[in-house]
C-alpha cells in the first residue's frame, strides 16, 4: 500500500536515505520492517528559526512496493515522417532546444541553427577567455550549444508557473540524464558540470527523430515572401538558406541580431534591464548567516543560498542568479567587453558564494544622449558600461573589484580578498565606474541588506564587475495569443532574447509555447 505523508525532519534524517524508512514508520505509527521503500516527493529547507528543519513530502511503500509509482514518465519522441512540415529555430539555448523537442511531439521537423559550437568544443574557447583574454564572438559563455545556460549553473527555479508546464520541462531534463532530485527540491539545480551531457542527449533526440542541428551557423538575415512582409525562412553568413516559419531564440546577448532586425525594419522596443556587479562572499560566512550557526552548514545541509530585495529611490535593488559553492566567470560575448556571471558545479563545493547584485534601470532612466539609438538605446547603454569596465581593467579580462565595505564608504581598496574569478582582479573604484544612480542605489541597498542579515555587509566580500546581462535590453513585440511578431507573420520572437523569459525554465517554457503556436499555424495551412 502506498501512503503519502508530509512532516518536518532534522537535516541528518532528511538527507540520509537510510534513515527515512524509520522516520516514515514513526509518522505512520507502524514498524520499520513494514516499510519497503521511501520516495522523496518534495524537499525544502526551513531556516527561519535557529534550529533548521527540512519539510518533506514522502511516498511510503508499506508491506509491498507499488510498481506503478514513478517520479517521472518519459515522453515518446517519435521519428518524423518524410513529409513532415518544417520550422526553423535560431539558437540552441534552452528556448531553442525545448522548442525543437516540442515541435517533434507535434509532428513538425525542427531545423536548429546555432552560431556557436557544440557544447564540448566551446569549452576550448571559454578557457581561452580566462587564460589569454581572447573572446570568440561566436563561441563563448553566451553563444554555443546550450546557450548561456549551459555553463552558467543550471538553476531551474522559476516563478513562471502560469505560463506553461514547469513539470514537463523538469521531466524532459530527467529524461535526458538530469538527476530526479530536480523533481524533488524546491530550488532544483543540475550543475555546470552535469548540464552539458544533458544538452548533448537532447541534441541526439532531435537528430534521431529527423530534426537537424547546424553549428557554426550565424543567421544574418531573414527570408521573406514576395511582398516582403512575411518571414519564410533564414539565411546565414555563408549564404545558406533554410525555409519555414522562424522561432527567434537567440538569447539576450545577440546584439548583431538586434541590429539586423532593426535595419530590416522589424519593429523593436527598448526594455528595462538591471545593472550592477557580482558580489562574492566566503561560502562559510553565508552558511553561518543563513543557518544561524558559527559552525556553518555542518555535514548534512547544502551550501546556503540567499535572496535579497529592497527599493531605493523607487527602483528595485536585488540579488540575481545566486550561486552557492560556485565561482565567477568572464562572460563577454565580443572583444572589448568586460562582463561577469556566476555558476556552480553540481556539488556546490567551492569555498565561495556569489550572486548578481543589480539595480533596476528603465528606458526613461538613461541619459538623453542615448535617444538617438531608438529602440536599441538600452543595448548601447549596457555596452558602454561593459566597455568602461574593460578599459579600467587595462583592456584585459581581469575584472575591476572593490571590497564591499569600501564600495559603500566610497573609498579605494588597498587589497582584495582571494577570489574564484580565474583571470584575476584589478583594484578599482567600482563606485565610480558604475553610473552614479546605479552605484548610489547599490550602496544604500547593501546597507539595508547588512541590517537585515548581520555579517552580510563585510570587508570579506568583494564586488566584481560588471554584471549587465540579467535580461534582454530589447523586446521583440509579439501578439499575446498567437505569439507571432505583431507586424511580421512567420516570425516568432522567443525566450530571453525577445524579452519574454528570464532563466532556463522560463525560456524553455516559452520555447515550447512558440513551438505550439508554429505547429498550430502549419497544421491550419495543411488543411487549406
Amino acid at each position: 500500500m502506498l501512503h503519502k505523508i508530509q512532516f518536518q525532519a532534522t537535516p541528518d534524517v532528511a538527507y540520509d536515505p537510510s534513515r527515512l524508512p524509520a522516520a516514515a514508520a514513526r509518522e505512520l505509527g507502524i514498524s520499520t520492517a513494514r516499510v519497503k521503500r521511501v520516495d522523496t516527493l518534495r524537499r525544502s529547507i526551513d531556516a527561519r528559526r535557529r534550529h533548521v528543519v527540512v519539510n518533506l513530502s514522502l511516498a511510503v511503500h508499506v508491506d509491498e512496493i507499488d510498481t506503478g509509482m514513478s517520479l517521472y514518465t518519459p515522453t515518446p519522441f517519435n521519428t518524423l515522417p518524410a513529409h513532415a512540415p518544417q520550422a526553423v529555430i535560431v539558437g540552441a539555448g534552452p528556448a531553442g532546444l525545448f522548442a525543437a523537442l516540442r515541435l517533434i511531439t507535434m509532428g513538425v521537423r525542427p531545423v536548429v541553427l546555432e552560431r556557436g559550437k557544440d557544447v564540448d568544443s566551446r569549452r576550448i574557447d571559454m578557457a581561452r577567455i580566462s587564460r589569454e583574454g581572447i573572446v570568440d564572438p561566436d563561441s563563448n559563455y553566451c553563444f554555443g550549444e546550450g546557450g548561456a545556460g549551459a555553463y552558467s549553473d543550471g538553476k531551474l527555479y522559476t516563478r513562471s508557473k502560469k505560463r506553461g508546464s514547469v513539470d514537463t520541462v523538469l521531466q524532459w531534463f530527467c529524461q535526458h540524464g538530469a538527476s530526479t532530485d530536480i523533481l524533488v527540491d524546491v530550488h532544483p539545480h543540475i550543475g555546470t558540470d552535469k548540464l552539458p551531457e544533458v544538452i548533448k542527449a537532447m541534441r541526439k533526440t532531435i537528430l534521431a527523430c529527423g530534426g537537424e542541428v547546424h553549428f557554426g551557423t550565424r543567421v544574418t538575415s531573414l527570408l521573406t515572401d514576395d511582398t516582403g512582409s512575411a518571414v519564410t525562412g533564414a539565411a546565414d553568413a555563408e549564404g545558406r538558406k533554410w525555409q519555414g516559419p522562424v522561432i527567434l531564440a537567440t538569447g539576450h546577448s545577440a546584439r548583431d541580431v538586434y541590429r539586423m532586425l532593426h535595419s530590416s525594419g522589424i519593429e523593436l522596443q527598448p526594455k528595462g534591464i538591471a545593472v550592477g556587479v557580482r558580489l562574492e562572499h566566503p561560502q562559510r560566512l553565508i552558511d553561518s548567516i543563513q543557518y544561524h550557526s558559527p559552525q556553518g552548514r555542518g555535514r548534512w545541509l547544502p551550501a546556503a543560498e540567499y535572496t535579497m530585495l529592497t527599493r531605493v529611490d523607487d527602483r528595485a535593488v536585488y540579488s540575481f542568479c545566486m550561486c552557492p559553492g560556485g565561482f565567477i566567470i568572464p562572460a563577454a560575448s565580443e572583444p572589448g567587453q568586460l562582463v561577469v556571471n556566476g555558476m556552480s558545479p553540481s556539488n556546490r563545493g567551492t569555498r565561495w558564494a556569489n550572486s548578481g547584485m543589480v539595480v533596476e534601470i528603465l528606458p526613461d532612466d538613461i541619459p538623453d544622449s542615448y535617444t538617438a539609438y531608438g529602440p536599441l538605446r538600452m543595448m548601447h547603454y549596457q555596452a558602454d558600461i561593459e566597455r568602461r569596465f574593460f578599459e579600467a581593467a587595462g583592456c584585459t579580462q581581469r575584472a575591476p573589484a572593490q571590497r564591499m565595505t569600501d564600495f559603500v564608504a566610497s573609498r579605494p581598496s588597498a587589497t582584495l580578498p582571494s577570489s574564484s574569478y580565474a583571470p584575476g582582479l584589478v583594484p578599482a573604484r567600482i563606485d565610480k565606474l558604475l553610473p552614479e544612480p546605479v552605484a548610489r542605489r547599490l550602496q544604500r541597498g547593501f546597507e539595508d541588506f547588512g541590517r537585515r542579515a548581520r555579517g552580510f555587509l563585510t570587508p570579506k566580500a568583494t564586488l566584481i564587475g560588471a554584471e549587465t546581462r540579467t535580461s534582454s535590453p530589447v523586446r521583440v513585440p509579439r501578439d499575446s495569443e498567437t505569439l507571432v511578431h505583431i507586424a511580421t507573420p512567420g516570425l516568432y520572437p522567443c525566450g530571453e532574447g525577445a524579452g519574454y523569459a528570464g532563466g532556463i525554465v522560463s525560456a524553455a517554457i516559452d520555447g515550447m509555447r512558440c513551438a505550439e503556436a508554429v505547429a498550430s499555424t502549419l497544421n491550419q495551412h495543411s488543411h487549406l
